[in-house]
């Protein structure tokens, strides 16, 4: 939803939004793309609507309002097949008297699990996307809808259930019938929003003509619920106790229909009580949400992601909760001819979801290129899409913005490059070679304040910190926090390396108890010492089984690794054996400039990112062993451009 609200309450909200819940399990390989064309710039909108497509002559501008004011109808009753009543506020344009117009509008809808009423409170601003009046006030209506057991509506919640997607594709269809619609739906709104949208369209409701995601996720669990195989305890946490906390303020209809509004209150109660809570306790003690599974896989935008058939417009970000997983949701549509495309940012989850930032893309704001958008899909004017490149991402390091056919192009080839020697935590550097590298043993201790003020710890909290305490220069320089780790780092580079997409790191380790953590930053030294993280990826040593059906390969090299994180497939390795452990570093675009050093870095923790099981705690609080040289080629594999 788009909602405008004081600075600090907003952080709040998106850090709630940022969440999505858990997921599942559909990998990378499933996800890489096929060559495809661009499908989305070249073919006119009467492709996929049927609607005639008004030539435009010069290039696309937004255009004026046709309405200068909106009308706001409050609580509508939205009842699905079980009987369950959703809630949503309609707000749609108005004449100059303030009733609504009685025109047959095309129809956004948002579903939040944020209680369209609190968000709504706070004004206009978007905490969630683009402002909706911007569209209303250009010929939509806005439907905005409490998931079931959240805000206003009935039922209890259980975060991205079968359920829920069923629900989302019964408010498409129901919006699509009613009086003030003309039967053509649109789909916005930020993280559990954007997710609500891929589960609505793989159910192909009639009347859903687009939809426009940002910063959606693809498979959770390995997301964000549990990088590398520990619980997430920085937003998870936080983003299942904003769901309840909002869920059970009385609804404001309860005074008009008091019978309703107890029912609202007391089934959002059960659902705290019987879902979230215990999911918590299970996940952190050990139990069956600690691993991946059918839990997940229903809660997965990627298990179902084939379904998908309807134009999508996504929103990413490269330090953002689901960094690893937008850009698989962009492949696999782009691979199934899907019309799609994708801007991926220097944003956090908060930034992403606002994204008050994406005209620096080149294309316009937020606004107005949902208009874009949706003009050219549901009303059929030419939105001129063959000039928006089917993927714009930020390049970190030159600060440009990039605009590729394919998230993996052409022009990428694997490139491997070796840990040579010894490392020591305080500082003592080890070396990243292209050639043959020198044997060398590294400790990395077990430190539990690693991670603690980082570029990570922002990330992993939503992007709360830096909206809160912007200037700590922590969250730019990763220097210090370096101290607590093993780094390895190449010479002065005399040539760039530009790299695009995930990164592999092959650890050759061992441990005491033969598990533990590794946390593994991807880094850019600069000349003067400062030390810009670019991305990161973490891996417990007991889940290090490789699936290399599902993992991602370049040139006949790993990387992008795929592993199970079940029960049956976590095995510790005998006491003080060496094992290659493949650690999963997520997708980014970067360059490390001439003169630079391009470094990994690797640590034990991840604060407040990550915490183990409390069953697995004290095997993974050890020390962890980094073997490097000809018999261990501990090594980084990077999708470098030529």
């Amino acid at each position: 939803m788009h909602v405008r609200l004081p600075r600090r309450a907003a952080a709040l909200v998106a850090a709630a939004v940022a969440a999505t819940t858990l997921a599942p399990a559909s990998g990378p390989a499933a996800a890489a793309p096929a060559p495809t064309a661009e499908t989305a710039a070249a073919t006119p909108a009467a492709a996929a609507t049927g609607a005639p497509v008004k030539a435009a002559t010069t290039a696309w501008k937004p255009r004026a309002e046709q309405y200068r004011a909106t009308h706001t109808t409050r609580d509508l009753v939205i009842r699905m097949d079980d009987g369950v009543e959703l809630r949503a506020d309609l707000v749609r344009p108005a004449t100059a008297a303030g009733t609504p117009v009685g025109t047959r509008l095309p129809v956004i809808i948002t579903i939040t699990a944020y209680n369209k009423t609190v968000l709504a409170a706070g004004g206009g601003a978007v905490l969630a996307g683009a402002d909706p009046a911007y569209l209303v006030k250009r010929g939509y209506a806005q439907l905005t809808v409490d998931a079931r057991g959240t805000g206003s509506s009935e039922g209890t919640w259980a975060a991205f259930s079968a359920r829920e997607g069923k629900d989302a594709a019964a408010v498409v269809a129901w919006a699509a019938k009613q009086p003030w619609s003309n039967g053509k739906v649109g789909m916005t709104g930020a993280s559990y929003m954007g997710i609500s949208q891929l589960f609505a369209a793989a159910r192909q409701p009639k009347g859903l003509k687009a939809i426009f995601p940002q910063v959606p996720a693809a498979d959770v669990y390995r997301d964000v619920v549990a990088s590398g195989g520990q619980i997430d305890v920085g937003f998870i946490p936080l983003w299942m106790g904003l769901v309840t906390a909002t869920g059970v303020i009385p609804p404001a209809y309860g005074l008009q229909e008091p019978v309703a509004g107890f029912k609202a209150l007391t089934d959002h109660l059960q659902g705290a009580l019987g879902f979230t809570l215990p999911l918590m306790l299970q996940a952190v003690l050990g139990g069956e949400p600690a691993y991946d599974g059918p839990f997940y896989r229903e809660r997965s935008p990627i298990t179902t992601i084939d379904k998908v058939k309807v134009p999508t417009f996504l929103v990413g970000g490269e330090f953002d909760l689901f960094q690893r997983g937008t850009p698989l949701v962009f492949e696999r549509l782009q691979r199934n001819k899907v019309p799609v495309k994708m801007i991926f940012g220097p944003w956090d989850h908060l930034q992403g979801s606002s994204g008050a930032e994406v005209g620096r893309a080149g294309y316009g704001s937020l606004a107005e290129l949902q208009l874009r958008w949706f003009d050219h899909w549901i009303k059929g004017r030419d939105g001129k899409l063959g000039t928006i490149a089917p993927l714009t991402y930020y390049e970190q390091g030159s600060g440009r913005w990039v605009k590729k056919p394919r998230w993996i192009a052409s022009d990428l080839s694997a490139r491997v490059l070796k840990l040579s020697g010894t490392s020591a935590v305080g500082g003592k550097a080890g070396r990243l070679v292209g050639g043959k590298p020198a044997a060398g043993s590294s400790i990395v201790p077990p430190v539990p304040v690693t991670g603690l003020c980082t570029r990570s710890a922002n990330q992993w909290t939503a992007g709360l910190p830096a909206a809160l305490l912007k200037d700590l220069p922590c969250f730019t320089d990763n220097r210090l926090n370096d101290l607590g780790g093993l780094t390895f780092d190449t010479a002065p580079l005399a040539r760039p390396i530009r790299f695009q997409g995930p990164v592999n790191a092959r650890l050759f380790v061992s441990s005491p108890t033969g598990d533990g953590m590794l946390s593994v930053a991807i880094e850019d030294v600069a000349p003067n010492g400062k030390v810009t993280r670019l991305t990161g990826g973490w891996q417990v040593i007991s889940h290090r089984t490789l699936d290399k059906k599902r993992s991602r390969y370049l040139d006949g090299k790993l990387l992008q690794a795929w592993h199970p994180f079940t029960k049956a497939t976590q095995k510790n390795l005998p006491g003080g054996k060496v094992a290659a452990v493949d650690v999963e570093v997520f997708p980014t675009g970067a360059v490390v400039k001439r003169g630079h050093k391009l470094r990994i870095a690797v640590q034990a923790f991840d604060v407040p990112h990550l915490l183990s099981p409390l069953t697995s705690l004290l095997g993974q609080l050890v020390p962890v062993t980094v073997r490097t040289g000809p018999s261990y080629p501990s090594s980084i594999t990077l999708a470098v451009r030529r």
